[in-house]
């Protein structure tokens, strides 16, 4: 049997979809803040309450889905990017 390596193959919480299409919409990469300000203008566009606590749920979601995004530039960097190959 092989396993599916693709990470969209399992269940991702609807907040690493937003990062995810974010950071696709900024060529694949970008600082956490812009991320942050992007996926609130998504939830107020959608009609959804941003919540104070966002940009704690974005840091949290970044980390927890480490095969979807990582720090190009190092883990003290404030910049985020999608995994190559995550489309």
């Amino acid at each position: 049997m092989t396993q599916n390596t693709n990470p969209w193959a399992k269940q991702i919480d609807p907040l690493a979809q937003d990062i995810a299409a974010v950071l696709r919409s900024m060529g694949g990469s970008a600082h956490q803040r812009d991320v942050v300000q992007c996926v609130a203008a998504m939830k107020r566009q959608r009609g959804e309450t941003v919540a104070q606590d966002l940009a704690n749920k974005i840091v949290e979601a970044f980390e927890r889905y480490r095969d979807l995004f990582f720090k190009p530039f190092g883990e003290g960097s404030m910049r985020w990017a999608l995994q190559p190959g995550v489309a």
